[in-house]
């Protein structure tokens, strides 16, 4: 018999190239780690017999028994006979099950293409949009509802909060938009022209610039100004107030942060806009009439006179009709995402930018259903 350098495992060479190993003491998880240091020291030739011999075995659990499960597998598959040998009935049964869990890893899965995988990331996002849009309807549809109350009960109305948005929105946006504008009419004057001068008709640019300033342009690229200057402020101050835990305050004494903070801005957005649209028309009519007179020699009189011919109330209305609605959707965004925010002041940021994105798309959205409805109507 020959012994290994551990007191607890040794092997006994038998007859006709069997190898009997027996195990003394504990098999435990304690153990495992030198038991199995041992038993791999163990290499068994082909048609060689190994038998355990369990009877010096004192304790066994199920690491014990999974080391010897595995060794045994393993020299199955090496081609000898494996056997046990004075196993308790407690032995036995934990090996058993040891062998019945022993699946295997399962295989590498396949890898999807790639064109599932894309049509996997569209679909999540068109969900997480739709979620989004839900969100926002329930938002829009709880400020709506507290709109009404304070048109039926003019005394909820904030009246100090109005007027101080009212400047910040309004009047503190005047050089912005004005210069936005005047150089949007100078840009529109300079490549009519150039377009229409192959043609020799640099006259109609009067038309062109007119028309597009009054009913598109002005109240588009206003709207997109607000967007970015006073949609984006509503989400900071308000997710910055989230975030320091004014607004759970203002639940806590009893005032209504949608009375308090919303309604507001909204109320300040909708009836400046059309003021606001308005200014920046006015304009950038200026600065076409300025770039027409000293750079295409168009009088004065004559661009007024042909714009007065050329433009319509119909025309102006259009303009005016879809700016209070833009400036609602700039508010309730602004404010939908500032109610978003929540962790750390990363958040602010991350809002912030999702709202201008959103106030952006949907005024574009909009500007082109009401395109495609005042041309049903014939305005």
């Amino acid at each position: 018999m020959t012994e290994l350098r551990t007191a607890d495992i040794a092997v006994d060479e038998e007859a006709n190239a069997a190898c009997r190993i027996r195990i003394n003491g504990p098999l435990t998880v304690a153990e495992a780690g030198a038991a199995f240091a041992r038993l791999d020291q163990i290499r068994p030739g082909k048609n060689r017999r190994l038998v355990f011999d369990l009877s010096n075995v004192s304790v066994m659990d199920t690491s014990g028994a999974w080391l010897l499960h595995r060794f045994m597998r393993d020299w199955k598959h090496a081609g000898a006979e494996v056997g046990l040998d004075n196993a308790s009935p407690d032995q036995a049964s934990l090996i058993q099950q040891a062998e019945s869990h022993d699946a295997g890893c399962p295989g590498q899965p396949r890898q999807p293409s790639i064109i599932i995988c894309q049509l996997a990331a569209l679909g999540a996002a068109c969900v997480r949009i739709a979620d989004r849009f839900g969100l926002l309807l329930a938002f829009f549809g709880l400020v709506l509802a507290r709109f009404g109350r304070q048109v039926a009960h003019p005394s909820r109305i904030r009246w100090v909060a109005l007027s101080n948005q009212m400047e910040q929105i309004g009047l503190n946006a005047l050089p912005i938009i004005g210069l936005m504008s005047f150089l949007i009419g100078l840009v529109l004057v300079q490549q009519g022209a150039f377009q229409l001068r192959k043609f020799g008709a640099e006259v109609f640019v009067v038309d062109l610039v007119s028309i597009s300033t009054v009913r598109e342009l002005g109240v588009l690229l206003t709207a997109i100004m607000v967007a970015g200057r006073s949609g984006s402020a509503f989400t900071a101050q308000i997710g910055t107030m989230r975030l320091t835990e004014e607004v759970d305050a203002m639940r806590t004494i009893g005032v209504d942060p949608i009375d308090t903070l919303v309604l507001p801005r909204m109320i300040a957005l909708i009836l400046l806009m059309p003021l606001l649209v308005f200014y920046a028309s006015m304009i950038a009519l200026v600065g076409s009439i300025l770039f027409s007179w000293m750079s295409l020699d168009i009088p004065v009189d004559t661009f007024l006179s042909r714009m007065r011919t050329t433009v319509t109330m119909s025309d102006f209305l259009v303009g005016i009709i879809k700016a209070p609605v833009f400036g609602m959707i700039i508010a309730v965004a602004g404010c939908f995402e500032g109610m978003q925010v929540s962790g750390d002041a990363a958040s602010v940021g991350e809002r912030t930018t999702i709202s201008v994105v959103e106030s952006i798309f949907m005024v574009i959205v909009l500007d082109a259903f009401f395109a495609v409805f005042f041309s049903a109507i014939g305005m």
